[in-house]
């Protein structure tokens, strides 16, 4: 499988809307937007997403005038881009009420992107509408003061810079890269176990890229402190969003050049070599431990799957 096809399968990558990053400084621009009566909003709480269920179908997209009847503040609206062919602007925003709130307004729901994206209730569209939006906003709410002075800072270019007036410091959302890995030797997968999965979970290696390191220099790193794995070649096949609130998993194949396993327990809790027919248990859930594979809205799962058919060499 190439890795096209292979990015095409996960969640939170079919986001198709024009960013219009040139225009996102006209303030002008981005009211007469504000102003277009199909304008529609992506709305969150701090923990949650705001849900239209008055349908037959949950909706993502709100009104401007369910958006300030909900808390939201104008000052605080990020734009997202624009959806095409009908050219409507689409927003995100915070609100100011609390979860439990929601519940007095007939037709409205809360929920988290990963349940959405797990019970698959919305377009690979809208899901990358909800990664976008969940991390932009994320950022905003987490950067409300200045890190060089402390005084307050304020949303500018659409939402992609808070500006600090005192001491005209810029700040910018950031993404944070993360290698995620299937390592092979002889025909078989280096997974593990991290506690804070779900109980019974086996997936790929993963960790945070570091300063001044390429891919391939994380991608051994992190395999040798989590599992002292020694790595030689490795191989990027694939790159997902995960918003959860602002990462880009790069996804990886490497070959391991030693087969010792050995951990420590801080990062993981279990680590093991997988031949073909235990990882098909695990993904048919019915292997004697109970062992299982990370859902289908992962990369993660989506290496190991198509290792296990074959699609993926190093």
């Amino acid at each position: 499988m190439t890795a096209s096809t292979l990015a095409a399968e996960m969640s939170f990558v079919g986001n198709t809307l024009d960013r219009c990053a040139t225009k996102r400084n006209d303030l002008v621009w981005i009211e007469e937007q504000l102003a277009d009566p199909n304008a529609r909003f992506v709305l969150a709480t701090p923990k949650q997403l705001v849900l239209d269920t008055s349908g037959e179908t949950p909706r993502i997209l709100h009104s401007l005038e369910r958006a300030y009847e909900l808390g939201a503040s104008k000052t605080e609206i990020a734009f997202l881009g624009m959806r095409s062919p009908e050219q409507t602007p689409i927003f995100a925003a915070t609100i100011a009420l609390r979860d439990e709130d929601l519940e007095t307004f007939d037709g409205l729901s809360g929920q988290g992107l990963r349940t959405l994206a797990i019970d698959n209730n919305v377009s690979a569209e809208e899901l990358g509408y909800l990664a976008q939006a969940n991390a932009l906003l994320h950022w905003h709410r987490s950067h409300k003061f200045c890190s060089a002075c402390g005084q307050p800072t304020y949303l500018a270019e659409g939402g992609y810079r808070r500006h600090c007036h005192s001491c005209e410091t810029d700040h910018f959302p950031r993404t944070d890269p993360c290698v995620i890995m299937l390592i092979l030797k002889d025909d078989k997968a280096l997974l593990g176990r991290p506690a804070r999965l779900a109980e019974g979970v086996y997936t790929t290696l993963a960790g945070f890229m570091e300063p001044g390191e390429t891919i391939e220099q994380a991608v051994r790193r992190e395999t040798l402190e989590e599992s002292n794995i020694k790595v030689g070649q490795v191989r990027i096949l694939a790159n997902q969003p995960w918003p959860f609130p602002a990462n880009l998993m790069v996804g990886c194949v490497g070959e391991a050049l030693s087969d010792q396993i050995a951990i420590e327990q801080d990062e993981l809790e279990a680590c093991k070599w997988c031949d073909r027919d235990e990882v098909r248990q695990m993904l048919e859930r019915t292997h004697p431990e109970g062992h299982f594979l990370p859902p289908a809205i992962s990369i993660a799962h989506h290496l190991i799957v198509d290792w296990l058919e074959g699609r993926t060499k190093l």
